[in-house]
């Protein structure tokens, strides 16, 4: 007797390229609530900016005038350069503590190279100062070390290398007068000094980067996780030298603009200038774990904390210690929002 064979129903086809997407469906898409919780995480700190820039102008007369704008920018520059390394170092999940005596550093080795020549000002605080960072680097990615404790000792390090370089503080590198050097610093164009056009140059080179290249979207993978992006394939050791190496370069260039503007190399500026940094790219959206956001963020925290400075030198009667005490407080605020604002993007 002849066996019965029952076929099988055919598999359904396999969708290829070219076929219409799937739909989506309506449990999946973000709801209003959640769109709004991330347009406010992202760009909730340019609202605040722009409420207060508004506010100031109609309180203080001299607030929006052409040379207030260019005093805030130019004292921001600085700051703001050094920020953009923090923002790609904390989107990993680490933390840079050694840019304020690096920044420091930067402005002495520019300052006393500066009798050399334009070039020797610039590239001798770049080399030792990205030194420093690939350092940093090297002890956080491939000795595994803890960024705070390996960052906290290089300020330490950076800030008694310049110290021995001016003995103790007693020697003050002064910037040959009219040179090229002290025109990078001092020059203008339309009114802005060249250190804010460098600034918002690098800034565009560093959101095209974190937001356009592989390298960039490698550093936000670093930061969310970085055992899924060793499982992707991603040079995870690489990257967090790179970014710390970043860091490094960018504090000293902002050290060197500066020792350039102020035509000396100051011993005493840095101080607790990588706290102003995180809080800026914090106060900017950029979350502290990793794994999310941006320069564009991290300029507006910069302005932010210039025009708070500024109002506080508008009345006059505060002195520049409220300043901390007011970006403490936006800090508080800013660390509090983000942490309800991540549970409202995912519905929880």
């Amino acid at each position: 007797m002849k066996a019965l064979v029952k076929t099988a129903a055919p598999a359904p086809a396999l969708a290829v390229a070219g076929d219409a997407p799937l739909p989506v469906s309506a449990e999946s898409r973000p709801s209003g609530g959640q769109r709004a919780a991330e347009l406010l995480q992202r760009q909730g700190v340019l609202a605040v900016l722009v409420l207060l820039c508004l506010i100031s102008s109609f309180v203080f007369d001299s607030f929006a005038t052409l040379d207030n704008t260019r005093g805030i920018t130019i004292q921001a520059s600085f700051l703001s350069i050094v920020a953009l390394g923090m923002t790609m170092v904390i989107v990993t999940g680490g933390i840079d503590l050694s840019v304020g005596s690096v920044f420091a550093l930067g402005g002495v080795l520019a300052a006393w190279a500066s009798q050399y020549g334009f070039l020797p000002a610039l590239l001798v605080p770049l080399v030792v100062c990205g030194a420093i960072g690939t350092f940093n680097g090297l002890l956080v990615a491939r000795a595994g070390m803890a960024p705070f404790i390996v960052t906290l000792a290089s300020l330490l390090g950076a800030r008694g290398l310049l110290l021995a370089l001016t003995h103790e503080g007693a020697t003050t590198y002064l910037v040959p007068r009219g040179s090229a050097f002290q025109e990078l610093g001092g020059g203008a164009v339309w009114g802005f000094g060249y250190p804010v056009l460098i600034a918002l140059a690098l800034f565009g080179v560093g959101g095209l980067v974190l937001q356009r290249t592989s390298f960039g979207q490698a550093l936000f993978a670093v930061g969310g996780s970085g055992d899924a992006a060793l499982l992707m394939g991603l040079p995870v050791a690489r990257t967090k030298v790179l970014v710390y190496t970043l860091s490094g370069l960018l504090a000293g260039l902002a050290g060197a603009l500066n020792a350039a503007r102020l035509s000396s190399g100051v011993t005493i500026i840095g101080v607790g200038m990588e706290l102003d940094a995180i809080s800026a790219v914090v106060i900017g959206g950029t979350l502290l774990v990793g794994g999310a956001g941006s320069v564009s963020g991290t300029l507006w925290g910069v302005l932010l904390l210039g025009v708070i400075q500024n109002l506080i030198n508008q009345i006059g009667s505060l002195n520049s210690s409220y300043q901390s005490v007011v970006s403490g407080g936006f800090l508080i605020v800013v660390v509090v929002a983000q942490r309800y604002l991540s549970a409202a993007r995912r519905g929880t």
